[in-house]
């Protein structure tokens, strides 16, 4: 089978014939590839344009800005855009308001807007009602077992010198009762050790005498 030359023109204008470094087959899956890889590329960037407009239009239904002059809010949509030679931004919710920046007005002279409103404090009472009232939790005593309230009442009123010395009074009280039933284990011991004694005597009495050394010479050898 002959092989298929493919033909392309010099710089001269002459018609040359050269073969193909890749076959016809292998050429047109190649082809095939990058179409699909160039169409997947396309397909990938429509789709992150696309979620990057859909979070712009989101962010600008959601999002209110405040005018630069009166402070009132600015919708998405409304409003007049100024940026200065400094590039910084300016916000106006209207021409008025615009013009009144540019003649150099200052927006605590005006009754409407919002510094003046906040310099005379006309929105405290608004302000006032928005804050949360915090329950706080007051203290609340009650009578326990063994002391009732009035009990607890008259502790708590008590002068330091009082509760000092009902403090000593009752360490001593401790002590004294401590001392005590020391006193009384100290008694049963020695009782108990007296009748020890006296059962170990009786005892050695009722039994039989002892044997004592012998006395004169055995009939031992000599």
């Amino acid at each position: 089978m002959a092989k298929q030359l493919d033909t392309a023109v010099n710089s001269r204008g002459e018609h040359t014939e050269y073969e193909p470094l890749i076959p016809e087959e292998k050429k047109t899956s190649m082809q095939i590839l990058c179409f699909n890889l160039r169409w997947k590329r396309i397909l990938v960037l429509m789709i992150v344009w696309l979620s990057f407009l859909l979070l712009q239009i989101i962010k600008s239904m959601l999002w209110t800005e405040l005018c630069r002059f009166s402070g009132a809010k600015i919708y998405p949509g409304r409003g007049i855009r100024f940026i200065r030679g400094d590039s910084q931004v300016f916000l106006f919710v209207n021409s008025k308001c615009k013009r009144y920046f540019h003649n150099r007005l200052k927006p605590s002279k005006l009754t409407w807007t919002a510094m003046f409103r906040k310099q005379h404090k006309k929105d405290a009472a608004q302000e006032a009602v928005k804050k949360k009232r915090r329950a706080t939790k007051k203290p609340y005593s009650r009578s326990i077992v063994g002391a009732t309230l009035e009990v607890i009442q008259k502790r708590r009123t008590e002068k330091p010198e009082v509760r000092d010395a009902a403090r000593e009074a009752a360490l001593r009280e401790i002590k004294e009762r401590i001392k005590k039933t020391k006193d009384e284990k100290k008694a049963k011991k020695a009782e108990v050790s007296a009748k020890s004694q006296k059962s170990g005597k009786g005892n050695v009495s009722k039994g039989a005498a002892p044997k004592g050394p012998k006395l004169g010479g055995g009939g031992g050898k000599r």
